[in-house]
């Protein structure tokens, strides 16, 4: 997923409330065409001018339900970590350090991108053994592609991948929730993550009480039907900031309510976000983009050893498969890093 919008839609809300007490301010979607031969569109919550972050969480798009079918050469990323979650139908996770899987709704894929890491995602037909056919008659796809920025401390680290496949669940009154990063409700998601998080699916319709942390500022994403959170009715589509300061949370449902619960510190280091990177000065994101565009022009065995290194089964002779995403240019402004305002 990329990030080349530099004026993005937004509300206006009251200055001083981000990273405070408890608010509730809805944050719209902006819908973008990925283009190529994805040829799909998402609906991208974070980052928006005024909310760049929520905890460590810095990128947010969801898509579908639709019938296309994702396609995705292979493109590094850097200084951050993925979080893939699908909600209907399976896609291929191919990367430079040999991961080869299929993610299925209620699994989840934890990529560590840290000093540099490329990968590719296409739509799949899972087979009952495991493994997965390339998509001919596509089926219905929807899901949610999330970044966590790793800090200053993890940024550089040795590239990972992860596959969880056994979320923990948490059952209250009238909701469950599977517990896809960090600790909710005294159950912790067995995902490696690196600064204060929380990542939830929530289903349920009622009142709900849930738990919070009181040092967390917490969202809401809305999937499925409706809720209502501080008498502010909320749907799908709009990201639901609610700020920092609860220890619980309320949460009004409707039947067959399911929303996205992300959470987390405030994350307290300005970010400069462009393409697949997330790093803090113009110079280190020129350095990458440089170095993802000088890979292309190296054989295999090379490419192997480089910082975003290879993935196997994307050479040339990989017939729809072969070939790699280029970097688009860089504007023709220094580049800044994202700050709340």
């Amino acid at each position: 997923m990329t990030n080349l919008d530099t004026s993005p839609a937004q509300e206006v809300c009251p200055a001083g409330h981000l990273g405070q007490g408890p608010c509730v301010q809805l944050w719209p979607a902006r819908e973008v065409p990925l283009g190529g031969v994805r040829a799909m569109n998402v609906f991208r919550t974070l980052p928006q001018r005024g909310l760049p972050t929520v905890g460590a969480w810095c990128f947010l798009d969801s898509f579908g339900p639709d019938r296309v079918a994702m396609s995705v050469l292979p493109h590094p990323h850097a200084g951050l970590q993925t979080v893939t979650w699908p909600l209907e139908g399976a896609v291929r996770h191919r990367d430079s350090v040999g991961s080869d899987v299929v993610v299925r709704p209620g699994e989840l894929n934890i990529m560590t991108a840290g000093r540099g890491i490329s990968h590719s995602e296409f739509s799949v037909l899972p087979a009952t053994n495991g493994s997965a056919e390339l998509v001919e008659e596509i089926p219905v796809s929807r899901g949610l592609q999330l970044w966590v920025a790793l800090t200053d401390e993890h940024r550089h680290r040795e590239p990972s991948f992860e596959q969880h496949r056994n979320l923990p669940v948490v059952t209250g009154d009238g909701f469950s929730a599977t517990v896809m990063v960090g600790e909710f409700a005294g159950q912790r998601s067995p995902a490696t993550m690196f600064s204060p998080i929380v990542g939830a699916e929530i289903s349920g319709s009622g009142t709900l009480e849930l738990p919070l942390r009181e040092d967390f500022e917490h969202a809401v994403l809305v999937l499925d039907a409706g809720v209502v959170i501080d008498g502010e009715d909320i749907g799908p589509g709009p990201l639901a900031y609610l700020g920092a300061g609860r220890t619980s949370l309320t949460v009004h449902a409707v039947p067959d309510t399911r929303f996205l619960l992300l959470g987390g510190q405030p994350f307290e280091e300005d970010l400069l976000m462009w393409w697949n990177f997330v790093g803090r000065t113009h110079e280190e994101v020129e350095e990458a983009r440089e170095e993802w565009e000088a890979q292309g022009l190296l054989d295999d065995d090379a490419a192997a050893a480089s910082r975003f290194g290879f993935i196997k089964g994307h050479g040339p002779d990989a017939g729809p498969e072969a070939g790699r995403i280029p970097a688009p240019p860089l504007p023709g402004v220094k580049l800044r890093p994202r700050t709340r305002g």
